[in-house]
C-alpha cells in the first residue's frame, strides 16, 4: 500500500444486514475515507512535484543582500551602516550555504535515519553558526549599526518564504492528479 492517500467522501456500499461496510482498503476517519493512491497516481504526482534546490534559494539569498545594502547605502550614504546591513545578510547566507552543503553529502543520503539525523545535526550548526556570527558582529564591523544587521538578517531570511511561492511549475495536489487533471 502507497504512503500518499487521497481524501474522498465516503464510499460506502449496503452490507446484507442493512449496515453500511467500508470498501477493502479503505480507512475511515470521522466523516472521510482515506483511500490509497495507485502506483500510477504516486508516480505522476512525484513527476509533478518541483523540487527547489537550496542552492537556488541561497542565491536569492545573496541577491536580497545585495539588495538591502544598495538599499542601505542609498536612504543612509554611510559605509557602516552598508556593511552592518550586509553583516546582517551573511549571518543567514553563510550558516544556509554550510546547511546545505551538509544535506547534500553522500552520508546524509545514505538511508532515512542518517538524513533525519543529518538534517537535525546540520540545522543546529547553522543556528549555532548564525548566534555565533550575531555575537561577534561588535568585534567585526566597526561602528555597527544593529537596526540596519536585523534588517539585513530579517530580510534574507524572508527569502525562504519567496522561494516557496515563485517556484517554477505550479501548484499539483492529490486532487487533481485524482481527475487526470
Amino acid at each position: 500500500m502507497n504512503t500518499i492517500a487521497s481524501r474522498k467522501q465516503p464510499s460506502e456500499k449496503e452490507g446484507v444486514s442493512g449496515n453500511k461496510q467500508a470498501l477493502p482498503f479503505e480507512e475511515e476517519t470521522g466523516d472521510e475515507t482515506i483511500v490509497p493512491l495507485s502506483k500510477e497516481q504516486v508516480a505522476e504526482l512525484r513527476k509533478r512535484q518541483i523540487m527547489i534546490s537550496p542552492w537556488r534559494v541561497i542565491g536569492w539569498q545573496l541577491v536580497a543582500a545585495l539588495v538591502v545594502g544598495v538599499l542601505a547605502w542609498v536612504f543612509t550614504g554611510r559605509v557602516p551602516v552598508v556593511l552592518s546591513a550586509l553583516y546582517g545578510a551573511f549571518a543567514v547566507v553563510i550558516p544556509a550555504a554550510l546547511f546545505a552543503r551538509g544535506l547534500m553529502s553522500r552520508v546524509a543520503s545514505v538511508n532515512p535515519g542518517a538524513a533525519v539525523f543529518g538534517f537535525f545535526l546540520w540545522e543546529m550548526v547553522k543556528i549555532a553558526l548564525t548566534v555565533a556570527m550575531l555575537f561577534v558582529a561588535p568585534r567585526l564591523v566597526t561602528d555597527l549599526s544593529w537596526p540596519a544587521m536585523l534588517v539585513g538578517l530579517v530580510v534574507t531570511m524572508k527569502v525562504y518564504w519567496v522561494a516557496l511561492f515563485v517556484r517554477p511549475g505550479g501548484k499539483t495536489n492529490v486532487k487533481s492528479i485524482e481527475n487526470g487533471v
